[in-house]
C-alpha cells in the first residue's frame, strides 16, 4: 500500500471547516453529562474557595503569630534590660516570668503557623520560600524561649523576699543541680542555630528576609553565651571550691604599657574560693615579686624560647605576658608566685582597669584610704593617666595602683554576695571577657582543657585556616600605649600557585602629645642610640598569620622593611622594631601567602586601652 492509499484510507471525521484550529480537550466540559457538569464546577468553586480561605487563614494567623513573636520580644527586650542592670527589689521573680511570657507567646506563634495550609503553602516553589522563613522562625523562637531559656530562668537562686544574701554560693548550689539543663539548652541553642542558618536567605518578602536576619543575629550571639555557660557547668563547681578550697593569683594589667595579653602585670592579688564564697586574701605589687620571678623554675618548650630570645619572658617580670597566649603568662605567674610564697595556686585571672569599669557600673562607687572615689566613669584615667602626674614617687604610685584595687574589690565581693545584683555582675564580666579583658587559667589540666575552648581561656589557637592578628609590645619602657591607635586590614588579593595571596595593611597612630606628660610616662627605658622627644614611643609590631603562611615583601610608609621570622603555636610571626614619633602614625604594609585563607579569618584582637579597628576582605577558593 502507498502512502497515497494510507492517506485516503482514513475515515473522515465531521468537525468545523479546515481553517479551524480546535485544542485537546476543547468542548469535553460540554459534551459532559449535565450532572456530571455541574459536579465538576462545584469541584472548581470548592477547589478555588479552599484556596481563598487557605490564603486568608494564612495571612490572618501570620498577622497573629507575628504580634506574638512581637510580645516574646519585647518580654526578651525587658529580661535584657533587668540582666544588664542592678534592679530593684524582686528582680529575680521578675525575669522569670518574663522568660514564662516570651515562651508563652513563642509558643503561640508557633502553633499559628502549623498545620496543613502553613506546611503545603511553605513547600511551595518559589512562592512558599518566604512562608517557611517565617515557619521556621517561629518555630526557632518557641524552642529557644522554652527548651533555652526556660531552663536558665532556674538556673539562678530565687531570694527570700527582702533577701541579700546568697550569692555566688547559692548560685552553685543551682548551677549544680541543674547543670544538666543547662549543657541540655547549649545543644539545643547549637541546633537552632544551625536550622534558622539554613532557612531561605532571600524572599519575594523582603519583611521575612529581615525577620530571618534578625533572628540569625540574635542565635549567633546567644549560641556562644550557651556554650559558655555549657562549660561553665562543667568546670565552675571546682574551681569555686566545691571540691575543696581554691586559690588565685589576679594579675591587675596596667594597659598603659602594652604587652601581648593585654598590658603589663602591675598590681595582684591572691583570690580565694572555698565553696562558692570569694575573698581576697592578700594585695600586692610588682616590685615584691620581680626579683624571685627570677629564679623560678618553669619552661615553656624551645619554640616560645626561640620566640622571645633575649626578653626572657619566664624569669624578667614585666616581659611575663609578652605573647598573647595567656596560659604562658598564667604558668609563669604561678611559677614566680611559689617561688616567692612556696604557696601553689590553682589558677590565674587577669582583668585591667576597662573590667574594673564594668564591674563598678554595677557596683556603684568604691573608695579609697585617701578618700578618692573610683567610679566607672573614671577608674580607667585615674589608673592609667592620672596617677602618673599625681606621684612623681614610684613607690607611692605603686602603692595607688594597690590601693585602688583593694577599694574595688570590697563592692565587687558585697556584690557577689548579693543574689539580686548577681545576674548584672555576671553580665559585666562575660562582656568583659568577650573583648579579651577578662582572662581565666587553671592550674588543673582536665579543666583547663574545657575552658581553652572558650575566649575568656585567651588561648591562641593553633589550627589552620585564615588568621589576622596585631600584637604589639611596648619596648621603651613608657606608659605611652594610653595614647595608641591601631587599625588592621586584611585582603585576600587573588590566587599564587594555588596559594592565597594576602596582603595585611597595619596603621599605628601616637596620639600623645609634645610636651606636658609626666617624666615617668615618656621615660625612655632603652635608651635608643639615636635622638627622641618626649612623647615618643617604640614597640615591637608583630603580625600573627595563619598555618604555613610566607612573606613575600613588607614596605613601612612605602619602603621596603625587612621583617623578623618566628613561629608561636604554629602561626607564622612577622615582627618589626618600630619607633612611633608622638603626634603621627606610620603604616606597615605585609604582603603573604597563605595555604588556606578562603573565607573569613580568626581576628586576635589585643585588649589595649583603644580597641583595634579591624577590616576584613576576605576571598574565594583557589584551585590546586
Amino acid at each position: 500500500m502507498t502512502d497515497q492509499d494510507i492517506r485516503t484510507a482514513e475515515p473522515r471525521r465531521p468537525g468545523p471547516g479546515r481553517d479551524a484550529v480546535r485544542m485537546p480537550g476543547t468542548g469535553r466540559f460540554r459534551d459532559l453529562a449535565p450532572g456530571r457538569r455541574r459536579a465538576l464546577a462545584y469541584t472548581l468553586a470548592a477547589t478555588a474557595a479552599l484556596l481563598l480561605t487557605g490564603t486568608v487563614w494564612i495571612a490572618v494567623t501570620a498577622l497573629l503569630a507575628r504580634s506574638e513573636l512581637l510580645g516574646a520580644q519585647r518580654d526578651l527586650e525587658a529580661l535584657k534590660q533587668s540582666l544588664t542592670t542592678a534592679s530593684a527589689h524582686g528582680s529575680p521573680r521578675d525575669r522569670e516570668r518574663a522568660v514564662r511570657s516570651a515562651a508563652a507567646h513563642a509558643a503561640r506563634a508557633h502553633r499559628l503557623t502549623t498545620g496543613p495550609a502553613w506546611y503545603t503553602a511553605a513547600h511551595l516553589p518559589f512562592l512558599g520560600d518566604p512562608l517557611r522563613t517565617v515557619r521556621g522562625a517561629a518555630y526557632a523562637a518557641d524552642r529557644l524561649s522554652g527548651d533555652v531559656l526556660s531552663p536558665l530562668a532556674h538556673t539562678l537562686p530565687m531570694p527570700a523576699p527582702g533577701s541579700r544574701g546568697g550569692g555566688v554560693s547559692g548560685a552553685l548550689v543551682s548551677f549544680e543541680k541543674h547543670a544538666p539543663d543547662v549543657i541540655r539548652a547549649a545543644h539545643v541553642a547549637t541546633q537552632v542555630q544551625a536550622d534558622v542558618h539554613a532557612l531561605p536567605r532571600s524572599t519575594w518578602l523582603p519583611t521575612a528576609d529581615r525577620a530571618r536576619a534578625a533572628l540569625a543575629q540574635q542565635i549567633d550571639r546567644l549560641a556562644p553565651l550557651m556554650t559558655d555557660a555549657s562549660v561553665a557547668a562543667r568546670v565552675l563547681p571546682p574551681m569555686l571550691g566545691t571540691q575543696g578550697e581554691r586559690r588565685y593569683f589576679l594579675a591587675f594589667q596596667n594597659v598603659a604599657e602594652a604587652r601581648g595579653t593585654g598590658g603589663l602585670p602591675g598590681a595582684f592579688a591572691v583570690l580565694r574560693a572555698d565553696r562558692g564564697h570569694l575573698s581576697f586574701e592578700r594585695f600586692g605589687n610588682n616590685t615584691e615579686i620581680e626579683k624571685d620571678a627570677a629564679k623560678a623554675d618553669v619552661d615553656l618548650g624551645p619554640e616560645f624560647a626561640a620566640r622571645y630570645r633575649g626578653s626572657d619572658p619566664a624569669h624578667v617580670w614585666p616581659n611575663s605576658s609578652m605573647s598573647p597566649h595567656f596560659p604562658y603568662a598564667a604558668r609563669i605567674w604561678a611559677a614566680a608566685w611559689r617561688e616567692h610564697t612556696g604557696e601553689k595556686v590553682d589558677g590565674a585571672i587577669a582583668v585591667d582597669p576597662v573590667t574594673l569599669s564594668r564591674f563598678l557600673r554595677v557596683t556603684g562607687p568604691a573608695h579609697m584610704a585617701d578618700g578618692t572615689e573610683l567610679t566607672a566613669d573614671n577608674v580607667v584615667d585615674l589608673t592609667e593617666r592620672v596617677s602618673y602626674a599625681r606621684y612623681e614617687d614610684v613607690a607611692r604610685r605603686k602603692a595607688f595602683f594597690v590601693d585602688a584595687a583593694r577599694a574595688a574589690a570590697g563592692p565587687l565581693m558585697a556584690a557577689a554576695d548579693d543574689v539580686r545584683r548577681l545576674p548584672a555582675l555576671l553580665v559585666a564580666g562575660y562582656d568583659a571577657q568577650q573583648n579579651g579583658r577578662l582572662k581565666v587559667w587553671s592550674a588543673h589540666a582536665e579543666e583547663q582543657r574545657v575552658l581553652e575552648t572558650r575566649p575568656y581561656s585567651g588561648t591562641l589557637p593553633d589550627t589552620p585556616g585564615p588568621f589576622a592578628g596585631l600584637v604589639v609590645n611596648n619596648a621603651a619602657g613608657s606608659k605611652l600605649d594610653y595614647y595608641l591607635d591601631r587599625s588592621l586590614v586584611w585582603e585576600a588579593t587573588g590566587c599564587v600557585a594555588g596559594q592565597h595571596a594576602v596582603t595585611a595593611t597595619v596603621t599605628l597612630t601616637n596620639r600623645a602629645p609634645t610636651s606636658g606628660l609626666p617624666g615617668y610616662v615618656t621615660l625612655r627605658a632603652d635608651q635608643p642610640p639615636y635622638r627622641t622627644r618626649p612623647g615618643d614611643n617604640r614597640l615591637l609590631v608583630s603580625y600573627y598569620a595563619g598555618t604555613g603562611a610566607t612573606l613575600t615583601g613588607a614596605t613601612l610608609d612605602g619602603r621596603p622593611v625587612p621583617l623578623a621570622p618566628s613561629v608561636e603555636r604554629r602561626h607564622s610571626v612577622f615582627t618589626l622594631d618600630l619607633e612611633l614619633p608622638a603626634r603621627s602614625h606610620r603604616t606597615l604594609v605585609l604582603h603573604l601567602l597563605e595555604p588556606r585563607a578562603e573565607g573569613t579569618p580568626t581576628l586576635l584582637r589585643q585588649p589595649l586601652l583603644t580597641p583595634l579597628r579591624a577590616t576584613v576582605k576576605p576571598g574565594g577558593a583557589c584551585g590546586a
